[in-house]
Order: structure tokens, then C-alpha cells, then sequence
């Protein structure tokens, strides 16, 4: 067979041929010669299959720098950059599905009427901080109060002084008047607010025989009680879990490179514990960082009980450690002290931040 005309190959390949010509510029996909006098393009039928793939990855939505990438690989490399891309984009629709049912759910929400029996609901709290046996200085910062609990992990020179300074930011929420219809303004804005704040910590400097030190920077995972719900801002690898009926579910995402190989299907979540890049991190509040937060709204139940905590709790304790003491512990403040024992119990690596909140009823 011959060489195509545009027109025909176009029709073979299920591309336009104003795509066919954008894709010659951009290098993609060239022409097999190109006739001197008239200037057509004409294709030799075996471009058909790139050209093809090329059709596909666009239906797809992959950019057209990526499908050039994934038309110079092999068969089973472009498999798998087409896996991760797919990954990359449930990731995505994931995080815009949580924000639209937040929006909903903020939106839809009414003051309760209660019933002459029902009860209202309070949260009972406690927050600890440690060091931990083998850093010098406590970066992390862990608060609780009637409205607001947080955790914020800070890194860099400054670090200390970023986890401070974001959380805060956000104890201003504990005093400040929320009407339901302005919540997500609210949360934004004090994130926006936060960002800030973190910006501004200088960096210290650098000691002898090193250079710059990083950029202070920190996560920042926080919930406010609105008297029946739980708001979540969530940036980073801090966590929140909740034990609820006996079992203990991890309700954040975590914001890292080694997460997001995993949810791309790079490698396992076992290996993931292990893997030497592990603690960088691909959302926080500093300066360069992608600060965009997980937000999102969890309906409270008496008897709930939450858990915040920096990387210093759950990567070092596993959860089947973490889930006893949650269940066993009655109090709040007995809860987070057996939580830093026990990541002190395994060599306390890092700083260990942690909140414990309990859904109760109020007594009237």
C-alpha cells in the first residue's frame, strides 16, 4: 500500500486533519514526506497505529506533552505511564467529588431542631507534643479546644515557629462567630491566612560546614465543631482516624510523593513504608508549596472518637496499636499520652503530635 493523502488517513485514524496538522508541529506526529510542490502530508499506513494510540490518549485527556512521552516508550512502559496518568486523574476527580460534597453537604445545612428527649453533642479533648528520644527540637505543634483541634508538623529552620505560627491561625476560630453559610468562606480564608503566616518565619540561617538551610514550611490538619459536624482542613501527612463502632478508619489522604506512587500503582503500600523517600511531601503550607487543602464535612455520633496526629505517631506505631489504646483508654488525655508512649516505646524516631476528640452528649 501507498503512501495516504491527510484526507484518508485522517479517516483511518479517527483524527481531524487540523489535528493531523497540530500534531506535524508540535513533533508528534509527522508526516512520512511531505510533497514538494503542493505541500500535502502524506502518512505511511504503519504511523497508523501510533496515530490511533494518539486518539485514544486524547479521548483519555491526556495532555499532548505526556502522549509524546508515552509514544517514544515501549509497549509495557507506555502501560504504565498510562496506568499512572489513569491514577493521577481518579485522584483528582476523587479530591473534586470530596470538595462538591462538602459544598453540598455546607449548602444544605440547617440548624437541627431537636426533639424534647434528644441531647445535644459536645466533644471532650486532649492534645500532647513530644520531642521523641532522638530529635533535638520538637517541630510539631498539637492543639485542642471547645471548637478547634489541630496538628501541624513543621520542617526546615523554622519549623517549630511554621507549626506554631499556622495553628494559630486557626485557635482564632475558637473566639470568631461561623454562621453556617459562611463555613467553607471561613476555613478557606483561615487557610489562606495560615499560608501566610508560615511564609513569613524566616529561615535561620545555616550552622558551620552546611549550606542554606530549608525553607520553613509545616502540614496542617485541623477540624472545627460546628455543634453537630466535624469541618476537616487537611494539607500534608499529618492524619486524622476515627474510631467509630470499634473500628478505626484513616479519613485523610496522605499529601506525598510515595502516596501518590502508590495510588499510581508504582509500587505497594508495603513497600511504601520503607521506601527512602517516604517523608516528602507534595502539599503544605511554605513558600513554593502547593497549599490547596483537603476539605470536608463528617456528620458526628455520639461515642465517636478522632484521632489527629503527626507522621511521628503513624508511621512508627502500626494501627493495630493504634486502634487498642484508641478503644481501651477511656479519657481523652489518657489516650494521647499512651499514643506517645508508645511511639517513644518503638525508639520515638520524631516528634509525636497527637488529639484525641470524643463525641459526647452534653449534660444538661
Amino acid at each position: 500500500m501507498g503512501l495516504l493523502t491527510i484526507g484518508a488517513f485522517a479517516k483511518a485514524s479517527r483524527l481531524s486533519p487540523k489535528a493531523l496538522r497540530l500534531y506535524d508541529e508540535l513533533g508528534l506526529l509527522n508526516p512520512a514526506r511531505v510533497d514538494p510542490v503542493t505541500g500535502y502530508r502524506l502518512y505511511a499506513p504503519d504511523q497508523l497505529d501510533q496515530a490511533r494510540l494518539v486518539a485514544w490518549l486524547r479521548r483519555l485527556g491526556m495532555p499532548l506533552a505526556r502522549i509524546q512521552h508515552v509514544c517514544t516508550l515501549e509497549a509495557a512502559g507506555a502501560a504504565q505511564e498510562i496506568r499512572a496518568f489513569w491514577a493521577q486523574v481518579e485522584a483528582d476527580t476523587a479530591a473534586r467529588r470530596n470538595l462538591a460534597t462538602f459544598l453540598i453537604d455546607h449548602l444544605s445545612w440547617k440548624d437541627p431542631t431537636m426533639s424534647p428527649t434528644a441531647k445535644p453533642l459536645g466533644i471532650r479533648y486532649a492534645a500532647l507534643s513530644d520531642t521523641g528520644l532522638v530529635r533535638e527540637s520538637n517541630q510539631d505543634t498539637a492543639y485542642a479546644g471547645p471548637r478547634v483541634l489541630a496538628v501541624a508538623d513543621g520542617y526546615g529552620s523554622g519549623g517549630a515557629t511554621a507549626s506554631a505560627a499556622a495553628v494559630d491561625v486557626l485557635k482564632r476560630l475558637e473566639t470568631d462567630s461561623v454562621p453556617a453559610g459562611d463555613l467553607f468562606n471561613v476555613l478557606e480564608d483561615a487557610v489562606e491566612e495560615a499560608g501566610r503566616a508560615v511564609r513569613g518565619v524566616p529561615p535561620t540561617g545555616s550552622s558551620s560546614g552546611e549550606g542554606p538551610r530549608a525553607q520553613a514550611g509545616t502540614t496542617l490538619t485541623a477540624m472545627l465543631w460546628t455543634g453537630t459536624q466535624l469541618a476537616l482542613v487537611h494539607i500534608g501527612d499529618s492524619r486524622v482516624y476515627l474510631l467509630r463502632a470499634g473500628e478505626l478508619f484513616q479519613i485523610t489522604h496522605d499529601h506525598t510523593l510515595v502516596q501518590s506512587m502508590v495510588d499510581e500503582g508504582r509500587i505497594s503500600p508495603e513497600e511504601a513504608l520503607s521506601h527512602p523517600q517516604r517523608s516528602l511531601l507534595t502539599r503544605a503550607l511554605g513558600q513554593g508549596a502547593d497549599e490547596t487543602p483537603d476539605m470536608r464535612l463528617h456528620d458526628a455520633q455520639h461515642g465517636d472518637r478522632y484521632l489527629l496526629c503527626s507522621d511521628g505517631l503513624s508511621t512508627v506505631v502500626p494501627g493495630a496499636d493504634i486502634l487498642r489504646v484508641l478503644a481501651g483508654t477511656r479519657e481523652p488525655d489518657e489516650a494521647v499520652r499512651a499514643l506517645v508512649a508508645l511511639a517513644n516505646g518503638i525508639g520515638g524516631p520524631d516528634n509525636v503530635g497527637c488529639v484525641v476528640a470524643d463525641v459526647a452528649e452534653l449534660q444538661q
